[in-house]
């Protein structure tokens, strides 16, 4: 039996790392035998990490001078070839391909013939070699161009298994044309990641908020209004943190992707100019490599603001009372499902005094919310381990031929 799983892993984001280390760790538990193999962006360092074999997601790199020239003459078509024999040599003994959680059916900051393309033409390779694939707690929508939409959609046709990790992801990928009457929602991938040993919420005045700062210039790629709304953003982000210092709070500064820390940088550049320079004394920044050490950070707060999805999903894993100024509806139906909606806010349209509002209200009632999370938690790990059995028996352990869907 040899797996392979795609996704964006390796380059940075400690949301996409986390959904593969959880989906490895299942894998090796239920079936020691099974070759694991990774399709991804930084082949090296996931085979390093995870000590499994790994190939590149892209096409072929041609290293001499005289077949790029050639090339470029015939406008790509030799590397396009090569990369073709590159997808099926690759899938060659392949049982199963595995696309493991993460938000990899959007769009968000992605043209058409990035990772939407690519989802496309690896799915097509399994399909065309007669290798089963699963789309396993995966999120979903929006899809803003045409083209990437039509390679998304005809991609997750192509699947033997189909899950979501909520609600809001089925009825999108619904509401375009594929038929989800079948598929299942489950939680997400990384609620399966062990958690710090010990994580109790001191829950006791002066406070310590996470804040989650992200690198964020909208949801297209190369949005005129970019950097605008980046400024914007980190200037009412900036005014909430002083707000937090001035009432007597700590602030600890969380992040999920290698190019937010610049916008940390940058919102502490903010802070000091407007006025309040000693307030950096009551500033930690975590650096958070990995959703282990992400879950670390957030195991010294008491409650988190936070935007990037995976930093939800580490704060409800740990009971942390939890604040979400989202730039997609993903966070909305999670903190739904922790019966959390309430404390919910666009990233580009956040008001700093409603969030003021939602701080005193999360605070004022802190030891009530993280008994419910507590009770919500146990459900997401029935549910995972419910996934966990149908995989094993409708995806890994069959013989039987894909249908397709």
């Amino acid at each position: 039996m040899k797996i392979a799983l795609l996704g964006l892993f390796g380059s940075g984001n400690t949301g996409n790392d986390g959904s593969l280390e959880a989906m490895v760790n299942f894998l090796r538990k239920s079936t020691s035998d099974a070759e694991l193999m990774c399709i991804c962006p930084n082949p090296e360092g996931i085979a390093d990490r995870h000590k499994v074999d790994a190939a590149h997601h892209g096409g072929v790199d041609l290293q001499s001078p005289w077949m790029a020239r050639v090339n470029r003459i015939l406008a790509d078509a030799p590397r396009n070839i090569l990369s073709i024999g590159h997808l099926f040599a690759t899938m060659r003994g392949v049982n199963v391909l595995v696309i493991p959680g993460t938000g990899i059916l959007d769009d968000f900051q992605e043209s058409a013939f990035g990772w939407p393309f690519v989802v496309f033409r690896w799915c097509l390779a399994a399909r065309l070699s007669g290798v089963r694939i699963a789309f396993v707690s995966i999120g979903a929508g929006p899809i803003k161009h045409p083209l990437s939409r039509w390679f998304l959609k005809s991609a997750v046709r192509m699947a033997r298994f189909r899950s979501y990790r909520d609600d809001y992801s089925r009825h999108y990928l619904g509401d375009i044309g594929v038929d989800v009457s079948r598929d299942p929602c489950y939680p997400d991938l990384a609620f399966g990641l062990p958690q710090p040993l010990s994580s109790p919420s001191n829950a006791r005045a002066p406070y310590t908020i996470g804040v989650g700062v992200m690198d964020y210039h909208g949801w297209t790629k190369g949005d005129a209004e970019g950097e605008r709304i980046y400024q914007t953003y980190l200037s009412k982000l900036a005014s909430y943190i002083c707000w937090l210092i001035e009432k007597g709070h700590n602030v600890r500064l969380l992040t999920g992707d290698v190019h937010d820390y610049g916008a940390v940088n940058d919102v502490l550049e903010k802070v000091v100019m407007s006025g309040s320079e000693l307030a950096l004394d009551r500033i930690a920044i975590g650096r958070s490599g990995s959703l282990h050490e992400l879950m670390d950070e957030i195991a010294q707060t008491d409650m988190v603001v936070v935007s990037r999805y995976h930093n939800v999903v580490c704060a409800l894993k740990l009971n942390r009372p939890t604040i979400s100024l989202s730039y997609n509806l993903k966070n909305d139906y999670l903190l739904d499902q922790f019966e959390q909606r309430h404390y919910c806010q666009h990233i580009e349209t956040f008001d700093v005094e409603k969030l003021k509002e939602h701080t005193r209200s999360v605070l004022e009632h802190i030891d009530a919310i993280g008994t419910q999370l507590s009770s919500s938690n146990r459900l997401v790990q029935e549910q995972l381990a419910e996934q966990e059995r149908v995989l094993l028996r409708r995806v890994v352990r069959t013989d039987s031929p894909d249908p397709g869907g």
